[in-house]
């Protein structure tokens, strides 16, 4: 599986971003995915993740009730909604593939895509 991340860029506080997750391949849909970030100087963090039908998500305490996951099979895409940005949320973010486990530790996921930047400016 191959992965591309797209949709960041430069939005100030308060503001709305939808990231997108492009993934190759016919097994998308059997797959666990999720989002993670990463802020200079600190370590990759988990943001959201989502079960291949979709029927469950979970979030990061951080982004509970701002961000919203989801996932459309027949496109083999994700998607990542964030709203009422904080300057807290820049970061690079980063799709990736669950290979099970802890949906919740980075080292879970065996497949990552290349990080599209959120900047939220004050």
């Amino acid at each position: 599986v191959q992965l591309q991340a797209s949709g960041g860029g430069l939005v100030q506080a308060g503001g709305s971003l939808r990231l997108s997750c492009a993934a190759s391949g016919r097994t998308f849909s059997r797959y666990r995915m999720g989002w993670f970030r990463q802020a200079p100087g600190k370590e990759r963090e988990f943001v959201a993740a989502i079960t291949w039908s979709g029927g469950s998500t979970y979030y990061a305490d951080s982004v509970k009730g701002r961000f919203t996951i989801s996932r459309d099979n027949a496109k083999n895409t994700m998607y990542l909604q964030m709203n009422s940005l904080k300057p807290e949320d820049t970061a690079a973010y980063y799709c990736a593939k669950s290979s099970g486990g802890i949906v919740t530790i980075a080292s879970r996921y065996d497949h990552w895509g290349q990080g599209t930047q959120v900047t939220v400016s004050s």
